[in-house]
């Protein structure tokens, strides 16, 4: 049960604790739940990447949003950079070891918010006709009868 687990996790953990305000793993969860971060992270889970391949595989990221959040993202050690010494300058950017199993969990949430999208859609759209439906609710319940 997801109730029990969440409780075991709370009382276990002994470094940190991500609801407490001062918790060191808040930053890093920041920058794998940043937009741009979260992105990056489904992008470099299909392979290494210059820069400008990964601006353009995600789209609408600025030069500098992208550039922040790979250093985010190497500084948090999961995502390498290697300088090639050739002319024009070659910069690489993979993921590490520690990279890929956050991307993992990473892209198993996006792929989950495709998934349940339509319905997703289907729930904020209709929230605005009809007041808020229930979790269960399907999208005839709420409607007046005929």
């Amino acid at each position: 049960m997801i109730s029990t687990d969440a409780q075991a996790l709370l009382d276990h953990w002994k470094s940190g604790n991500v609801l407490a305000a001062n918790c060191p793993s808040r930053p890093i969860l920041q920058h794998l739940t940043s937009r741009w971060g979260t992105l990056v992270m489904i992008a470099l889970a299909t392979g290494p990447h210059r820069f400008a391949e990964l601006r353009r595989k995600v789209g609408g990221v600025s030069e500098r949003m992208l550039s922040q959040t790979l250093k985010d993202l190497e500084a948090d050690g999961f995502v390498l950079r290697t300088a090639h010494a050739v002319v024009p300058p070659h910069v690489v950017y993979e993921l590490t070891g520690l990279g890929q199993e956050a991307a993992k969990p990473v892209v198993a949430l996006a792929t989950w918010i495709e998934a349940a999208l339509p319905d997703i859609l289907q729930r904020k759209a209709g929230k605005g006709r009809r007041g808020n439906l229930s979790p269960h609710a399907s999208p005839q319940e709420g409607k007046p009868g005929r």
